[in-house]
């Protein structure tokens, strides 16, 4: 039997524990899966931009922390407020 790192246990651990819900519309999932890959081979488009240093090093911050480039990170701001999915948080 092939022993399981630490990341595998605990996913282990949270099936069994019953924290995994199955997907009630897959349907419906599919189709946002494939609408995000559709979008993702869009042409895009260059702009310049200006920002003052503070809110430019914040966001190079958080995209770091978010694990993404910060361009990508900028687009993926501009996309979900567009889309009605940009949510406030309480910082």
């Amino acid at each position: 039997m092939n022993q399981l790192d630490l990341k595998e246990q605990e996913l282990s651990e949270s099936v069994e524990a019953g924290e995994w819900q199955p997907v009630v519309n897959l349907s419906e999932e599919i189709k946002q899966a494939q609408q995000a890959a559709k979008a993702t081979f869009l042409p895009v488009t260059n702009i310049p931009i200006q920002l003052s240093q503070q809110n430019f090093r914040a966001i190079q911050i958080q995209a770091l922390y978010e694990g993404m480039a910060y361009q990508a990170f900028i687009s993926t701001i501009i996309h979900k407020y567009l889309t009605g999915r940009l949510v406030e948080s309480a910082r």
